[in-house]
């Protein structure tokens, strides 16, 4: 089968994601194409299903993967498709948040137009090494009331990779199912 994902990533998490689900896809016999989003990606025609990803920052999902999926809503509501949403959010299994983060995807879904056959919400990670110093704080508070991580000395990752596993194999059997 051939695929593609299109990803949109501010500190690589989701990028990291990507490229797993690549490497996953291609062991499992596919022939895959990865493109960020900010990077003249190619159009999901002549690909059997797409999959594509963002992180969610200030409530908002990236812009250029807005801008893609505006650009090729067509296209991509004949083909399958999944969307895997990536944020912090998630990570603090509090039913208010994970709510939220549902909402923004929802919201995200309607305003673009775009249906796809599946989605996902998934933890990305906390990167304080790379942050600045203000960034660094605010993200140490926003962590500290969520009982999350607060030593700055170094980064957390919350990807749950059983769970991207997961989802993948839920998008390539359904995909399978309808060809």
């Amino acid at each position: 089968m051939k695929l593609l994902i299109i990803y949109g990533t501010t500190e690589g998490q989701t990028r990291r994601i990507a490229h797993y689900m690549e490497v996953l896809l291609q062991n499992n016999g596919h022939q895959v194409t990865i493109a960020d989003t900010t990077v003249n990606p190619p159009s999901p025609e002549g690909y059997d299903a797409i999959l594509i990803g963002s992180s969610i920052h200030m409530h908002k999902y990236q812009s250029a993967v807005k801008h893609y999926i505006k650009k090729y809503l067509a296209e991509l509501n004949q083909i399958p498709s999944a969307f895997f949403s990536v944020s912090l959010a998630v990570a603090s299994g509090l039913e208010e948040e994970n709510q939220e983060v549902q909402k923004i995807t929802n919201d995200f879904l309607q305003q673009t137009g775009w249906k796809p056959m599946l989605t996902t919400q998934i933890a990305g990670a906390l990167k304080y090494t790379e942050y600045d110093y203000f960034k660094r704080l605010i993200m140490k508070m926003i962590s500290k009331k969520q009982g999350g991580a607060t030593d700055t000395s170094q980064d957390y990752e919350y990807t749950n990779w059983d769970e991207v596993n997961k989802f993948t194999n839920q998008f390539i059997n359904k995909v399978s199912q309808k060809s």
